[in-house]
């Protein structure tokens, strides 16, 4: 397996990547590789903290250009053809990585993606995904910015392709699909959520219908499916209520003995809650509907993180994910 790292992407930059290739080299089999994009002479100096046994199995391409957040994404991706993430992906698209990971700019990313490795024959609208915390575990949202606007039939094949992506990579069986929309009933809704509820509804077995905003947290279902604007909105509602949540705990925690010591006796139920939020658990998510795989990692993104997401890379490459929704697309006669 060989993934391509872009080592300049993210806020931490070359410190937190390499700590994750690393990371994930450790505990990877032994023909696992790491293909560092980046600065050359900045991927040398951050090697020296990393175990000399482990360099053999990291490579360098040098990139020297990085794709600033501020930056135009498909005018950036098209003029910095030596940006850490041009050539990885292009490093994917020649069959040179089986998978490329990056933490940089996510639209870049996704432009460069479809641009460079194309579409999986049948996907009309590749799209991206999160998971947010539930009751009952993990609830995956798409589409969360790919696509501000859709039709019915693009709904449906976020929901094929989360499906499939969740139920392989983590392996989570009779999973339940949700469709986002203002009610239950289902007439309630825009004209897209509506037509869009009929073709889930012959095309879905695991559909479990319209759900509202109140069920996303209350786990109703694994996946829940909406445009990409609806997505992106929820997406950075809840990051900002979970930052809210877990800023006023600190806060009352000290005030007194007694909420000290309280403070200790629930310390693990605590501790629990923060890494059910915590997105470095799960490291990243591919851009699903791309003929490749291409994983987008947090800005914010930690060794670990980096980690967990090169392990999702190499699990969509195992189980051959891309396949299966190229299957699953024709198989309804979508393509």
């Amino acid at each position: 397996m060989r993934i391509a790292l872009d080592v300049m992407g993210g806020d931490l930059g070359p410190r937190a990547t390499i700590e994750g290739a690393y990371l994930y080299l450790k505990e990877a089999p032994k023909d696992d590789h790491i293909i560092l994009v980046g600065d050359e002479n900045l991927i040398k100096e951050r090697l020296k903290h990393i175990p000399a046994k482990f360099h053999e199995r990291m490579s360098i391409v040098h990139a020297p250009e990085n794709i600033g957040m501020n930056e135009s994404p498909t005018e950036a991706f098209k003029k910095k053809q030596n940006s850490s993430m041009v050539v990885g992906l292009n490093l994917h698209a020649r069959g040179e990585a089986d998978a490329f990971v990056s933490a940089g700019h996510t639209g870049a990313q996704m432009a460069g993606s479809l641009l460079t490795l194309k579409r999986i024959p049948g996907v009309k609208r590749p799209a991206i995904g999160s998971f947010l915390p539930s009751e009952k575990g993990l609830v995956f949202l798409i589409d969360v910015g790919a696509n501000v606007d859709c039709k019915p039939l693009h709904l449906l094949q976020f929901a094929m392709m989360a499906d499939i992506f969740v139920s392989e990579v983590f392996n989570q069986k009779n999973l339940k699909i949700g469709l986002l929309s203002i009610g239950e009933e289902e007439k309630k809704g825009n004209a897209v959520v509506i037509e869009a509820h009929q073709m889930f509804k012959e095309k879905l077995p695991n559909f479990y219908g319209n759900v509202e905003g109140r069920d996303i947290f209350k786990g109703t279902t694994d996946i829940i499916v909406c445009d990409g604007f609806v997505g992106n909105v929820l997406l950075k509602m809840a990051e900002s209520v979970m930052g809210m949540i877990i800023k006023g705990i600190k806060r009352s925690i000290g005030a007194n003995l007694f909420t000290n010591l309280g403070a200790f006796l629930v310390k693990p139920a605590f501790s629990e809650l923060k890494r059910s939020y915590d997105y470095e658990e799960y490291g990243g998510v591919p851009l699903l509907g791309v003929n490749g795989i291409s994983v987008i990692c947090h800005g914010s993104s930690t060794g670990k993180a980096i980690n967990n997401a090169l392990k999702v890379a190499k699990n969509m490459a195992m189980k051959n994910v891309n396949h299966l929704i190229a299957e699953k697309l024709k198989e309804k006669e979508m393509s």
